[in-house]
């Protein structure tokens, strides 16, 4: 658990990005540290879940386009940290991930703010052929040379109960008898998005230690995208045929319009996102990671015929077995 004596404590935190789904975690263990929020997005209302968790003046919803300069500066008025969360795979992401964090890190600089937090990703890569790896590099590049001290996070592919990863297979391992799965081997580190909050809250909270460093964050085990697939049909109490899918197919169908997964995000898939050989970590931040099978039984309830009664009555036949 947090201390309550936290440096954060009074604190004012600006998040770029924070209405997104990273952002509703971070922002929550920020609130719990007793710091004071500023949720800076284009659609602030989307947070507004936040306010009932919030003591009075604790949080401060607030409209900003991080691609220009004045909502930028606006966003930093006062503030003693920040976090930039902002990711996305459409629009221009040249300048939404690789400009606009430079922007927030130079201002930021200039402001005399003592922390600041980059959130990047696994697989950054100026020579990516995705748009998107290639954002995220140029952002970490940039954000490094305005605010040296910058903690750039990189993490793998995050995991929660409401997040649109493990769900997205859940619903349809729900509906369907016999399913393709892209990717089979690719190897993923998935990471518990407590655990990435939890990264932001403590780099912030010790600069002077963290600053300057790249931390990647992954889960305590590496799955391929089949295990995951029986994983999850195992927690519905479900049996599936998992049908293996060429990558010549998968890319084919990764190019199709109105597909649930974009070209990039199928080249970004292929490979996987594993945390590098020696590179610092969850455990070098002090943290404990939480593997995927702690909550998946329980995530999956909803999932299962006849919900709790339905897993009742499996361990009942266990049991009589």
């Amino acid at each position: 658990m947090p201390s309550p004596h936290s440096p954060l404590a009074g604190r004012l935190v600006t998040i770029f990005g924070g209405t997104g789904y990273i952002g509703n975690y971070v922002a929550q263990s920020l609130l719990t540290r007793g710091a004071r929020v500023r949720l800076a997005s284009r659609a602030p209302g989307k947070a507004n879940s936040l306010k009932p968790l919030a003591n009075l003046g604790q949080l401060q919803l607030m409209p900003c386009d991080v691609t220009r300069e004045e909502h930028v500066a606006a966003a930093l008025e006062g503030a003693h940290h920040v976090v930039n969360l902002v990711g996305a795979f459409s629009g221009d992401l040249n300048k939404l991930m690789g400009e606009a964090p430079g922007t927030i890190a130079r201002l930021a600089a200039a402001s005399g703010i003592t922390s600041l937090v980059h959130v990047s990703a696994i697989g950054a890569d100026a020579s990516s052929p995705t748009a998107y790896a290639r954002g995220k590099a140029l952002g970490e590049e940039r954000v490094r040379a305005a605010f040296p001290n910058a903690t750039i996070l990189r993490p793998s592919i995050v995991f929660g109960q409401d997040d649109q990863f493990i769900n997205l297979f859940a619903g349809m391992i729900e509906m369907l008898p016999v399913l393709p799965v892209f990717g089979p081997e690719a190897k993923l580190q998935l990471v518990y998005a407590d655990d990435v909050a939890e990264a932001v809250a403590v780099a912030l909270e010790h600069p002077e230690k963290h600053g300057g460093h790249l931390y990647e964050l992954g889960g305590p085990e590496q799955l391929s995208m089949m295990q995951i697939h029986e994983r999850i049909a195992a927690a519905q109490a479900r049996k599936r045929t998992f049908l293996a899918v060429p990558d010549g197919i998968s890319a084919a169908f990764a190019a199709m319009p109105l597909t649930p997964m974009s070209k990039d995000q199928w080249t970004l898939l292929k490979p996987g996102s594993t945390v590098a050989p020696g590179a610092l970590g969850l455990a070098d931040l002090g943290i404990e990671a939480k593997p995927l099978g702690l909550f998946l039984d329980k995530w999956m309830l909803r999932y299962r015929k006849h919900g709790r009664f339905g897993a009742e009555n499996e361990r009942a036949k266990a049991r009589k077995g």
